[in-house]
């Protein structure tokens, strides 16, 4: 009998973590609304001119961001949160892997310097831009259907 109770016990608990991990999950692919892809957006703008970038920083109280602190800093502001890096990045939301199927607020990956991997992050603003934090620019716009970042689109991320 004890057993039996013992391993009823194990089963509710083994179930009860599993249901959380679940919902854990679902809610980091939750979609955002139009109005928060709209505030993401804005936000991420907002900071044009007013950003340095600095690779491996994370310094709010400055600006002074790499480009995935910066998409973390913006993403926070919303109430969403992310990890820093890139490549952590790009695990979170559900993937878009054609830029034709992305939407206003997503997360946009490139490989900038190793082909195939992960190493740049901005968010995307519709119309073919990104906003982003550019080594030796700060945070800009820029066409990612053309130049340098044509070629160079690995993932998107949608929440």
């Amino acid at each position: 009998m004890n057993k039996l109770l013992a391993a009823s016990a194990l089963a509710v608990t083994l179930l009860g973590t599993c249901s959380g991990v679940a919902m854990a999950s679902s809610a980091a692919t939750a979609q955002i609304s139009s109005s928060t892809a709209d505030r993401i957006v804005n936000t991420a703008e907002s900071y044009i001119g007013k950003v340095k970038y600095v690779y491996g920083v994370r310094d709010p109280q400055r600006l002074i961001f790499d480009c995935s602190a910066f998409t973390q800093f913006v993403f926070a502001q919303n109430g969403i949160k992310l990890p820093w890096g890139s490549n952590a990045q790009a695990q979170y939301g559900k993937p878009v892997t054609s830029k034709a199927n992305l939407q206003k607020g997503d997360l946009v990956m490139f490989s900038v310097s190793t082909p195939g991997h992960i190493n740049h992050v901005g968010i995307y603003i519709g119309g073919g831009k990104m906003v982003h934090n550019h080594p030796g620019r700060g945070v800009e716009i820029t066409d990612i259907n053309s130049g340098f970042w044509q070629s160079r689109f690995i993932v998107g991320r949608h929440f």
